[in-house]
């Protein structure tokens, strides 16, 4: 018998929790203060694709092969469908850089499953916003069947030349 569980599912904090941190997150990781944050988090700014809106994003920051990606499936992933520039904050310093979302299933799962396992099951987690039905890293073919379930997108950060 399967069980009905996935392997992979995603785990946001809750909306609230979000309005009071999200807003002290920008301002920390402006400052020194954030020690070891500057480099786990990165600040997305950058303007909405339909309504011209400024939007000021803290995420979680993912470094992989020499690149920064944010994962994610939230509606502010739309915005990079296309490709799109942004000023993005990271490690203490701001960089002019482009963001094009890859929403291909199979590359998003082989991402996430190198970050995964980059991370280990636990830190993964928290990381990434996700939860892991085991609580050891998942398979890739559990990863792609969460990006095609819960629209899991990974959007790759390069700067500007």
């Amino acid at each position: 018998m399967t069980n009905p569980t996935p392997a992979v599912s995603t785990a946001h904090p809750p909306d609230a929790l979000l309005r009071v941190v999200n807003p002290s997150l920008r301002v920390l990781l402006r400052t020194p203060l954030a020690g070891p944050l500057r480099k786990q988090f990165m600040v997305l700014n950058f303007t909405g694709r339909k309504t011209g809106r400024q939007f000021s994003i803290p995420v979680s920051a993912h470094q992989l092969d020499g690149s920064l990606y944010a994962i994610a499936n939230a509606g502010w992933k739309h915005n990079f469908r296309d490709g799109a520039d942004a000023e993005v904050l990271h490690g203490g310093k701001t960089t002019s850089m482009r963001g094009e979302m890859i929403a291909d299933p199979a590359t998003v799962a082989e991402l996430a499953h190198r970050l995964a396992q980059s991370y280990g099951a636990k830190r993964a987690q928290t990381m990434m916003g996700l939860t892991f039905r085991d609580g050891t890293v998942p398979s890739a073919a559990d990863f792609r069947e969460a990006a095609e379930r819960e629209k899991i997108v990974a959007v790759r950060f390069t700067p500007l030349t």
